[in-house]
């Protein structure tokens, strides 16, 4: 199987399967969204949900967010993983996002990453949830599920990912495939005890195949 035809199996798949597919991560606006991101680093989207409805109730705007203390902020957060340092990179992006950009969350991943607590990948997840850009996001998920169904070929960091990925995805699936991608890691082809038997891509995945002659 040729990787161009690897790429159409997957995008007819996840069309039939999932063609509505979403971030998991609970908001109302874009100011939100980029709350909830920066808060997800390394932490599950369900706990997020659970912590963000009273920040989001407290701090309705970067400008209320931006004005919060440290001691008033932490306690709602200190369930997430790395509070400390996610507390401050809060404060710090209200605060740039209020003075700098007029209270609005900006639409280009070169102006979000100057923000505080925003890396690519986040930048890349709030451009392609709000604004259907095509960027594709690349986490833990994404790079592992990529490399197993072989969509990428030596990929070694989230970067060389996510060019791969986004030079054979056309640009009108991008923004959706990156959710195909991080819902199948995190339901099916899981990191420990992947449930390849249940797996629709089993017929593409290189990881499986693998496995297979392994057992023969």
């Amino acid at each position: 199987m040729t990787k161009k035809e690897r790429y159409q199996f997957l995008i007819s798949y996840f069309l039939e399967h999932a063609p509505e597919a979403e971030t998991e991560l609970m908001y109302d606006d874009p100011f939100q969204l980029l709350v909830a991101v920066i808060l997800s680093a390394q932490c599950t989207d369900k706990r997020v949900n659970l912590t963000t409805p009273a920040i989001f109730r407290k701090y309705a705007t970067p400008e209320k967010l931006s004005e919060a203390a440290f001691d008033e902020l932490f306690p709602l957060i200190k369930s997430i993983s790395y509070p400390n340092n996610k507390t401050k990179h809060l404060i710090a992006m209200a605060g740039m996002l209020t003075h700098k950009f007029k209270g609005q969350v900006p639409m280009t991943v070169d102006e979000l990453v100057l923000l505080p607590g925003v890396g690519r990948k986040t930048a890349n997840v709030i451009t392609s949830v709000i604004d259907e850009q095509p960027n594709m996001a690349v986490d833990t998920h994404v790079f592992r599920v990529s490399a197993r169904l072989g969509l990428t070929t030596n990929a070694k960091t989230p970067l060389a990912a996510e060019k791969q990925l986004i030079k054979h995805i056309p640009a009108e699936y991008i923004h959706r495939a990156h959710h195909w991608l991080i819902l199948h890691g995190r339901y099916i082809c899981t990191a420990r005890k992947p449930r390849c038997s249940e797996c629709g891509l089993r017929s593409i995945c290189k990881f499986v195949n693998k496995i297979d002659k392994v057992e023969i």
